[in-house]
């Protein structure tokens, strides 16, 4: 019977996520275990086409709603393709967001409602939900810093999001942190301020004691 388990990662802007995901990755693969990683949006060649659309800063005249759908699309694109494929596999995915980050950034911060999201999910994920999750936490000021810092470094074609106001990621991140108080079993909270080998280490023990 295939024991694939799911796990995501979840944070605002320069939390750190995606190094960290990439770490906990190569560690479960020196222990010979197969993962596969993806991401939200993206993860897929139509996803990557959407993610263009969703994260591009000319495109400004995106809806809420348009912008909850395309989500929405790209998300159900990878589950199809790659996630449940992997699980039935019996391969560990690690996901670089996925419907917590759109409850937080569309829910919280568009202002779009909790049930919208999560009908919308039941959709497009078929009932798929992380068995774990780590958060990342980090202060509004620091996210802010080192997202413009990495766009001023790689350019920004991906900063449409990253240049929302910070009342709008105030409120993204006090989402998050409801998320997490919501469903302590499941959404594992690190401090983000920590070192990178610190925080390294508090996910290899949340994952080693609830995955």
């Amino acid at each position: 019977m295939a024991t694939g388990r799911f796990l995501t990662f979840e944070g605002m802007d320069g939390c750190g996520k995606t190094t960290q995901l990439r770490a906990l990755a190569e560690w479960f693969r020196q222990q010979g275990r197969s993962v596969v990683e993806t991401v939200e949006p993206g993860g897929t060649e139509i996803g990557r086409q959407i993610r263009k659309v969703l994260l591009d800063p000319a495109n400004t005249a995106i809806f809420p709603r348009t912008e909850l759908l395309l989500y929405f699309a790209s998300r159900a694109q990878n589950v199809e393709e790659v996630i449940r494929p992997a699980l039935d596999r019996g391969d560990l995915v690690l996901c670089d967001r996925f419907t917590d980050s759109t409850l937080v950034y569309q829910g919280a911060g568009r202002g779009l409602q909790a049930p919208v999201v999560r009908e919308l999910d039941r959709i497009a994920c078929q009932g798929l939900e992380p068995h774990l999750t780590i958060l990342i936490d980090i202060d509004l000021e620091t996210s802010l810093l080192r997202a413009r810092r990495r766009n001023a470094k790689v350019g920004q074609d991906e900063s449409r999001i990253d240049d929302e106001s910070a009342a709008f990621h105030s409120k993204v991140r006090e989402g998050y942190l409801e998320l997490a108080a919501m469903f302590p079993e499941r959404i594992v909270l690190i401090d983000g301020r920590a070192t990178m080998a610190e925080v390294t280490r508090l996910i290899q023990e949340a994952v080693l004691e609830r995955v």
